[in-house]
């Protein structure tokens, strides 16, 4: 099965997929591809801007998996808006781009992953934990401990199975906290390709 890794990161999702497939990731950041790669060797990994890459190459893959940014939707960002060091943004809209070109364009299965966000969803999400979740099958309830994102380094390492103490020069705390949990991306991946998988 050919899938497509968006906005990769060093591949939280994708950490308990296996080696069975061609996964192709997307990453802006030549720092993260480059720990990607690492953690990935059989990965194809290109450092391009992931929502172009959509939009171009769609067809090629079986499964896609998009996490965009999340910081102007998040309910953090909401927070920090009455201090006078932070300037106010647009929620970015390519993370609606996305679902609905996933949704009216692609044949394949897809999953957008991104925070709960401060205002009501504008498309229905599946939610679970700290996170909305929207794709083209049923996302089935996964029951998890919530987290706050209150972790140390090693912590936050040991939970979402990377060792960066090799990296130097990159933001660790902020690149583990966007992970997305290994063992809820291979659970959602699983249901994906369920027999008789009820599709929306």
């Amino acid at each position: 099965m050919k899938i497509l890794n968006l906005y990769a990161g060093i591949g939280g999702n994708r950490k308990l997929w296996g080696d069975k497939h061609k996964i192709t990731a997307i990453e802006i950041n030549p720092k993260i591809a480059k720990i990607y790669q690492d953690f990935f060797p059989n990965d194809k990994v290109i450092i391009a801007d992931a929502h172009q890459y959509l939009l171009e190459h769609y067809k090629e893959f079986d499964f896609i998996w998009g996490s965009p940014p999340c910081p102007t939707h998040s309910r953090l960002a909401l927070s920090n808006s009455g201090r006078d060091e932070i300037k106010n943004k647009y929620p970015n809209m390519k993370l609606y781009e996305e679902i609905l070109f996933l949704k009216y364009y692609f044949k394949g299965e897809w999953v957008i992953e991104n925070v709960i966000s401060y205002y009501n969803p504008l498309i229905k999400p599946f939610e679970c934990g700290l996170h909305y979740y929207w794709s083209s099958f049923i996302i089935n309830n996964i029951r998890i401990k919530s987290r706050m994102h209150t972790e140390t380094i090693e912590e936050l390492e040991k939970f979402k199975g990377f060792n960066l103490s090799n990296y130097n020069g990159i933001d660790k705390i902020k690149i583990l906290r966007n992970c997305v949990e290994p063992e809820i991306a291979l659970r959602i991946f699983k249901m994906a390709f369920k027999d008789k998988q009820t599709k929306l």
